[in-house]
């Protein structure tokens, strides 16, 4: 960085800001105490009446007077937090701009390719059919893109949020169904749900934000794995008043500081600049605030890089 931007750089002009601030506060107290120090010698060498030569209100001016000094720290204060977290949101923005772009942009191209390769040779139909599978394996790549953007814009709308909609099921017969339902998406992987109480966990959930829920989690699990065949342990667990649903994975595992960073909206493991990031940097999100809508939350927890990660969704539970 030049000096010429070092200079105008926020952090600098905030710091300059509050210490000319400080600064000028303080000279004026030690101006008006040298000052009054100064009268009372000649009110006592002149016996003056002090009443008429040192203010009583001089001292309610300096209160008033740190007061305001104080009010506009904070303000000051406020309009940087406000502006630093506006510069960052601003950046996982660009980046998943940049991201999802590629996302959308790879599919279309590949599907581009293949039809025109059918246009200008003759394939065999066994060759017909790899490409017509790997096309609709594109065209679900860009149908899931733009689901996760509409599905975010109406959870952030609460188009969802009716309590009608909510209705009691039990959660491991929605994880089993869910699983029998999208099998063929993890052909490759080890999904197993685990109840060894044998015992209805019912709590009133919304169908498909819930099994939206499911899908991110798992397919965040595969996607971030490293392992030849990726696994997944769907286990509930009753914690006083509170139903916890633990999803155990034999992934990539987290860094411990960036478990609390992977539910902002935008955010990807990885530098902001990173373009070999996977996915849009919205999954997580979702799965957050489909938890809140359910009234409950989740929490992630990981030993290390290549340990594995565990994602705990907390529900509120009273028999």
């Amino acid at each position: 960085m030049s000096q010429s931007k070092w200079f105008f750089h926020p952090v600098f002009v905030f710091v300059f800001s509050i210490i000319a601030l400080v600064t000028s506060l303080f000279l004026y107290i030690y101006w008006y105490m040298e000052v009054s120090s100064g009268l009372e010698a000649i009110v006592r060498r002149f016996n003056l009446d002090s009443k008429q030569v040192l203010a009583s209100e001089t001292w309610v001016v300096i209160l008033v007077l740190s007061i305001l000094v104080a009010i506009i720290l904070v303000a000051i204060i406020t309009i940087f937090v406000y502006n630093q977290k506006t510069v960052q949101l601003y950046r996982l923005q660009n980046n998943f701009i940049n991201n999802f772009t590629h996302e959308l942009k790879t599919p279309v191209t590949s599907l581009k390719l293949y039809l025109e390769t059918f246009l200008k040779y003759e394939i065999t139909r066994e060759d017909q059919s790899k490409y017509l599978h790997y096309m609709i394996h594109d065209v679900n790549r860009l149908s899931d893109n733009i689901n996760r953007i509409l599905n975010l814009a109406r959870i952030e709308s609460k188009r969802y949020y009716k309590d009608e909609d909510f209705i009691h099921s039990d959660l491991v017969q929605i994880f089993k169904e869910f699983y029998q339902n999208n099998a063929h998406l993890f052909q490759n992987c080890e999904i197993t749900i685990r109840n060894s109480s044998e015992q209805l966990f019912l709590y009133p959930v919304h169908v498909s934000l819930f099994e939206m829920l499911l899908m991110n989690l798992l397919t965040n699990a595969v996607k971030y794995n490293q392992s030849e065949k990726p696994g997944v342990e769907i286990s509930l667990e009753r914690k006083k008043h509170q139903l916890l649903v633990h999803f155990r994975d034999n992934g990539i595992g987290l860094e411990k500081s960036e478990i609390r960073k992977i539910f902002r909206k935008f955010y990807q493991v990885g530098q902001a600049d990173d373009m070999s990031a996977k996915g849009s940097g919205l999954g997580l999100y979702l799965v957050q605030n489909i938890a809140r809508l359910h009234k409950g939350k989740v929490i992630a927890e990981s030993e290390g890089i290549g340990k594995g990660s565990v994602f705990t969704v907390i529900l509120p539970y009273r028999t």
